[in-house]
């Protein structure tokens, strides 16, 4: 019973010196992120986050019919700016959704929904794909990625909401959105 008791000591020391080690490292961590003056640093070539009540940056790009869609033409428009690929689940997932949404309120609503066609197999896919599944929503093709990493789009889907100022009205959303939370977002917009 005694070597019970005492294995029992030894091993609650030892889980509490294992907790202290995190605690201290933790600490250690925190300290070596933040400059003197408590902000935190970033690495030199981390990309800066887009935040809300900024001017969501311009691109220009080529939809599935040939035609382009440049992003400032549509300012006075209240903008849904969506990442996506065929083969994303939770954008599989959100894609019914987002088609019943653009029925009901795409008079009120620019859908803009950038596929990452740099990951697919290539356009004909997304172009079948669109068909196969009856969605009418103006896709734009990001052949290489560059919008996709202009906005951060690094799990998809992600969706900005933009308002009729040009501005990133909202926060994100990452991950699949329902209808509701879709209405939610449009009458949230300005």
């Amino acid at each position: 019973m005694l070597v019970l008791i005492g294995m029992l000591v030894v091993t609650v020391a030892d889980y509490k010196k294992d907790q202290q080690k995190k605690e201290d490292v933790t600490a250690e961590i925190s300290n070596s992120e933040s400059n003197q003056d408590g902000t935190m640093m970033v690495a030199p070539n981390a990309p800066r986050e887009l935040k809300t009540g900024e001017k969501a940056p311009d691109f220009t790009l080529e939809t599935l019919n040939g035609d382009s869609i440049t992003l400032d033409d549509l300012k006075g428009k209240k903008v849904f700016l969506n990442f996506w690929a065929t083969w994303c689940p939770p954008c599989q997932e959100e894609m019914p959704e987002l088609e019943t949404f653009y029925q009901d309120f795409g008079d009120e609503v620019e859908i803009v929904a950038v596929n990452a066609t740099g990951s697919e197999k290539g356009v004909a896919e997304v172009n079948k794909y669109m068909k196969e599944h009856h969605y009418h929503f103006p896709v734009v093709l990001d052949k290489e990625l560059k919008v996709n990493d202009l906005y951060q789009a690094l799990t998809i889907p992600t969706t900005y909401f933009i308002g009729t100022d040009g501005r990133i009205q909202l926060p994100k959303i990452v991950g699949p959105m329902t209808y509701d939370v879709m209405v939610k977002m449009k009458e949230s917009l300005e």
